[in-house]
């Protein structure tokens, strides 16, 4: 038998338990999302590695100077998602001013790969600082390095730079600029490397 004086739970409050349980939820949601893309999805810079660089031909003549220049490096995507890069490029120079530059094809990583470069271009002609010209003719001058015996030595620097986008879940794309700087020490003489500092 029913007890008219009995209360029935408040409709109200049921929808006020669901709001509650759905409003929750959906926090549980948003903080897992936000985790996932932080530590799985987020973007991240491409690594740029120099493995060799190389002057297949140098020679100083008349103060100037001669060479082929050659760079080998490794690019790696640490992305889950391919990286496209465009508008990269590769700079010589000598005591600040620039000596040549190469520009890098486009092309695509695929995300947790490696891609192997190389860049060459030849530089003519360009005039030697008066105090290495005479350090060169004279040949006088020791010049050493890490303990040995090197004669006269110049030093370039190279930029490399990757201008680029990373795809986020195949949806969003975030625009990369990653770049790597050295300086390469060479033995006038002979146009060998001593040493390379990136």
């Amino acid at each position: 038998m029913n007890d008219p004086y009995r209360s029935k739970p408040s409709r109200g409050r049921t929808n006020f338990a669901s709001c509650i349980c759905a409003t929750v939820f959906l926090i549980f949601l948003i903080a897992g999302i936000v985790i996932a893309y932080f530590f799985l999805f987020k973007p991240k810079t491409p690594k740029i590695a120099v493995e060799a660089v190389r002057f297949p031909t140098f020679s100083v003549t008349n103060g100037t100077v001669n060479f082929t220049f050659f760079q080998y490096v490794s690019v790696t995507n640490p992305n889950r998602d391919e990286f496209t890069h465009y508008d990269s490029s590769l700079q010589l120079s000598y005591s600040g001013e620039p000596v040549g530059l190469v520009f890098i094809p486009a092309g695509k990583i695929d995300g947790g790969r490696t891609q192997h470069m190389s860049a060459k271009f030849d530089v003519q002609s360009y005039p030697l600082p008066a105090k290495l010209k005479a350090d060169v003719s004279g040949g006088v001058i020791p010049t050493t390095v890490n303990g040995v015996g090197a004669g006269p030595t110049m030093e370039v620097e190279t930029r490399m730079k990757l201008v680029g986008r990373v795809r986020v879940l195949k949806v969003f794309t975030h625009r990369m600029d990653s770049g790597v700087k050295c300086g390469v020490m060479i033995q006038v003489s002979s146009g060998s490397v001593l040493g390379v500092r990136c």
